[in-house]
């Protein structure tokens, strides 16, 4: 039972544990340690936003055999297109570059005798090769086995002392202040759970479903599967959605059950926080932690990389894939890796991994309302999706999900115009 349950999980698994990537955690860490467990309830909150829109993008790779990218291109201008594109490879590669960061900072604090550099180039290294030369089928089980590296953080709970009683009605019952960095890290903490990598790499994983299995074709052209497939993409990204919030949690009651109220209430970096776990929680919680960060981050900076090869590719209608080999589609594995490289290399540059992150939070700010509104009408247009359109209360979900990401990300930018005005 428990084996067929695991096999029906894929895509969406990958996606939501990859959401929780090395700066993600970083958010989480200093919404516990600023603010205790009074944002445990925007996990909840979050949760059937992500599902819906997430659904929807793999919705529309599964139905039309096509990812995100090839779709907006079929039915949108190229000045609609191209943009976005451009933004979405800017912002994922300031993203891996924060991330390769992250990674080797955090495994340094267990080897320290290796140079941080040598690490990040490892690790880019690895998650461009891997990608390249690994079966699409062989690297798709390696991510997913990947994915219980966040284990690691339901480890940590175990070995701190949580008040669960306050958790409890942190999550059920919304806390609201009028405290301007309060409401900051609300948006912070929504712009990290709903990220435009996240749509894009969840419908070209769904394509690429159709072209790795022989009995599998797009929805449009075997409308048969339609019910089994559509309950399965459901079930994968309910279940994934889940995975990535309960683990975001658990960072969060972790961070704010031992560094709040102390002196380190203000987490840069997800490394950081690990650090600041030792002397409070203990080298066991701080092990747990520092490995987390790492692993989660070989898992996100292939998805990082990948989402904007496909992107990129689909918008250039160039041969895209990972389930080609690389002298088939030559441009979307150099993309893969020019993202990588290009992200290790502001590392070693020595560019602010922080601004890396500010700068990329904006971007996805600028992208993900646009592109969630393309979605759902993409998903409600019967020349799109024939007789798969979303309707009913998915689609009203759909909408809501864009009508918060908007605010927030309104108030977002407010709160920065705001802060320089000061």
């Amino acid at each position: 039972m428990l084996r067929r349950w695991w096999s029906q999980l894929g895509a969406g698994l990958v996606t939501g544990a990859s959401d929780d990537d090395p700066s993600g955690i970083a958010t989480y860490s200093q919404a516990g340690a600023q603010f205790g467990y009074q944002l445990a309830w925007t996990m909840l909150f979050t949760y059937p936003l992500m599902v819906v829109i997430q659904d929807i993008s793999a919705r529309i790779g599964r139905v039309t055999g096509h990812g995100i990218a090839g779709n907006l291109r079929q039915h949108y201008p190229a000045w609609v297109l191209q943009p976005i594109v451009a933004l979405l490879f800017i912002a994922n590669t300031l993203n891996i570059g924060a991330d390769l960061g992250g990674m080797a900072e955090s495994i340094r604090l267990l080897v320290p005798a290796v140079s941080g550099w040598v690490w990040i180039l490892s690790f880019g290294l690895t998650c461009t090769v891997t990608q390249v030369l690994l079966s699409h089928r062989l690297y798709v089980l390696v991510l997913k086995w990947l994915t219980l590296g966040l284990l690691s953080y339901f480890g940590v709970l175990a070995v701190v002392d949580v008040s669960w009683a306050k958790v409890a009605r942190a999550v059920i019952v919304p806390h609201w202040s009028f405290d301007a960095q309060f409401w900051l890290m609300v948006v912070a903490l929504l712009g990290t759970t709903i990220s435009p990598y996240l749509f894009f790499w969840q419908a070209a994983q769904e394509v690429e479903d159709t072209k790795a299995h022989a009995q599998q074709l797009p929805l449009r052209r075997k409308p048969s599967q339609g019910a089994s497939e559509l309950a399965r993409i459901r079930l994968d990204t309910l279940v994934g959605m889940a995975f990535s919030n309960l683990v975001g949690l658990a960072i969060l009651i972790a961070t704010a059950s031992t560094l709040h109220g102390t002196r380190v209430e203000q987490v840069q970096t997800a490394a950081q926080a690990a650090q600041a776990l030792r002397p409070l929680a203990g080298d066991l919680a701080f092990a747990l932690f520092a490995l987390g960060i790492v692993g989660t981050g070989l898992l996100s900076v292939p998805v990082l990389a990948g989402s904007a090869a496909y992107a990129v590719g689909e918008a250039r209608r160039w041969p895209v894939g990972l389930s080609r080999k690389p002298l088939e589609a030559k441009a979307f594995y150099v993309t893969i890796a020019l993202a990588t490289a290009l992200g290790a290399a502001a590392n070693v540059a020595a560019i602010n991994p922080m601004k890396a992150l500010l700068w990329a939070a904006v971007i996805n700010g600028i992208v993900a309302v646009p592109v969630m509104v393309l979605l759902v009408r993409l998903a409600a247009n019967r020349k799109v999706m024939d007789r798969f359109v979303v309707t009913g209360p998915w689609r009203l979900l759909g909408w809501i999900a864009t009508a918060v990401m908007a605010v927030a990300t309104i108030s977002w930018f407010a709160s920065i115009v705001a802060a320089r005005a000061t």
